[in-house]
């Protein structure tokens, strides 16, 4: 028997029918300053440790395990989100945002009190758990305080969120490396962090139906096992050893296989982490899908403009943090304005068609980047780039929460947020793997017959910008066209999986988003309604 607990101060009122217990206006505000808090933290550091590692790894005198670093952060991150919403959909959001945030500046401190590269790694994984929970846990959230319908004003928000901090990491990165030492790209985040804890303890009070329960142990271990297996596969073994070696073929196998028991499991268990029906409905599985897609897409971007500014255009990372201003712009100027018009108007479709044509132009006009692009064209990229993100982050969201039964909110949520990981993840591996294999090619062919001895040395200098600026010329110049040449062919490396994401776009169906007049959504009604939704647009 489920017992309802009652609302508190700040929280939401029960209903009496065990529906939907949205917040008022001035509530939802209250609310979204932690949750935003909480989830700048993890987007926060998804970016700023970049422009501090070259001054770690010299530090401890260890470049070879630099990507660790990275890895170890997605690894546990993405591994562990759906875990997150699961278990918050079990015992409540509110406890488990806090353990999330707990969790993260704990490993913030000990990150920071590192005192050997191994040390750094492992207490970056525990960074990485919380994180992941603090992604999945905030848009959950705000899926229990507001209807969908007006959900997109709020959303907005988000996607600004994660527009500043991919500007604002760089730039914090660079001030506080040049400044106090890059050890206080850790500690920063405790007093954002005490802020988050702060509000969401005071306000967040919720009230949950308890029921009885079991945690899905052994799917939570196999989907972490798989996504481990993967990601080591094509962030280290495959750009280390070689993709036809027998450690990455182990590694993709153990994946795939470790991916098939995990779905054979969910399709048994009684609660399972991630419930096989979601995929039933169009809807959920379009937009998971696209998410994958949009998120495999835009590392690109984000991870490769740093470089061409501080390697090709020779600025500091403080300033290349503030050169990449226009991408935010961008973000702010159409995650806004478009969750506005969802919620005015209750229609979602046209933006994420909208964001891949824009992503995909964007990515189009980056792979012609020169050694002699001005800043005022890059700029433009960058706002389209910026634009294009922002029409989709947080809808697409939206639109898979307004097409679950409501007691899948957490784990839908986790799921989305899982998914554009996973994406970003690879894509991050495949693109740092496409750079590696087109500058060597690109430095074969731009260096003189007679001093192809070099490209070799050419090609390890261009792992760092600072070696790239020792080089004198005109080996600089053709090591820096090199990498320019190479990086046009990572952004056109995205166009196929932006052009398909472009189509699941397209083709999948729109669900009038429900507002707070709606009762509770029925287990198993998703998928009429949005059958019914997709009669009516034919």
């Amino acid at each position: 028997m489920s017992t309802t607990e009652p609302a508190t101060a700040g929280g939401a009122s029960a209903s009496s029918d065990g529906g939907p217990n949205y917040l008022s206006h001035k509530q939802i505000l209250v609310v979204l300053g932690g949750l935003m808090a909480g989830m700048f933290l993890a987007a926060l550091d998804q970016s700023i440790v970049g422009t501090a590692l070259p001054r770690i790894v010299s530090e401890f005198n260890s470049l070879d395990k630099l990507s660790w670093v990275v890895t170890a952060y997605l690894l546990t991150s993405t591994a562990s989100t759906p875990l997150w919403g699961k278990v918050s959909d079990l015992y409540g959001r509110r406890p488990l945002f806090i353990a999330a945030i707990v969790t993260f500046l704990a490993g913030s401190v000990l990150a920071a009190l590192s005192q050997n590269i191994e040390m750094l790694i492992g207490f970056r994984a525990v960074q990485g758990l919380g994180a992941g929970g603090l992604m999945s846990l905030a848009f959950a959230t705000i899926g229990d305080v507001i209807p969908p319908r007006e959900r997109g004003k709020y959303m907005g928000y988000f996607g600004a969120v994660f527009g500043l901090s991919s500007v604002a990491g760089p730039l914090l990165g660079g001030v506080l490396t040049d400044g106090p030492g890059w050890r206080w790209i850790f500690w920063i985040n405790l007093p954002i962090g005490l802020v988050a804890l702060g509000i969401v303890g005071a306000v967040l009070k919720l009230p949950h139906v308890k029921r009885s329960h079991k945690i899905d142990y052994l799917g939570a271990g196999t989907v972490a096992a798989a996504v481990t297996s993967l990601l080591l596969a094509v962030s280290w073994s495959g750009p280390t050893n070689g993709w036809g070696t027998g450690t990455t073929i182990a590694l993709l196998v153990a994946a795939v296989v470790l991916a098939v028991a995990f779905v054979l499991i969910e399709l048994r268990v009684a609660e399972p982490i991630i419930p096989m029906d979601l995929f039933k409905g169009r809807i959920f599985s379009g937009y998971a899908g696209y998410a994958f897609l949009l998120g495999f897409a835009m590392f690109g971007a984000l991870i490769f403009l740093p470089l061409y500014l501080q390697a090709v255009k020779d600025m500091s990372p403080t300033r290349s943090g503030l050169a990449l201003l226009p991408m935010i712009v961008g973000i702010f100027s159409a995650s806004i304005p478009s969750g506005q018009l969802m919620s005015k108007s209750g229609r979602y479709k046209m933006f994420p068609i909208i964001s891949a044509v824009l992503v995909g132009g964007a990515m189009v006009m980056l792979s012609t980047l020169s050694l002699s692009t001005p800043y005022w064209q890059l700029a433009i990229y960058m706002f389209v780039m910026g634009a294009g993100l922002g029409l989709s982050m947080q809808i697409t969201v939206t639109a898979a929460q307004n097409s679950v039964p409501r007691k899948h909110m957490g784990t839908a949520t986790s799921s989305m947020t899982f998914f554009r990981s996973m994406g970003g993840a690879i894509g991050t591996a495949v693109y740092g793997a496409v750079l590696t294999s087109r500058l060597q090619d690109h430095l074969t062919t731009i260096v003189p017959q007679t001093m192809q001895g070099i490209v070799g040395q050419l090609a390890k200098a261009a792992n760092s910008v600072q070696a790239l600026h020792a080089l004198k010329p005109p080996m600089k110049g053709w090591a820096l066209q090199g990498l320019v040449d190479a990086m046009g062919d990572v952004f056109l490396v995205s166009l196929p999986f932006l052009a398909i994401a472009l189509v699941i776009a397209i083709i999948t169906p729109e669900q009038r988003l429900a507002g707070r007049s709606d009762g509770p959504k029925p287990e198993g009604e998703a998928e009429s309604i949005e059958a019914s939704a997709a009669a009516a647009m034919h």
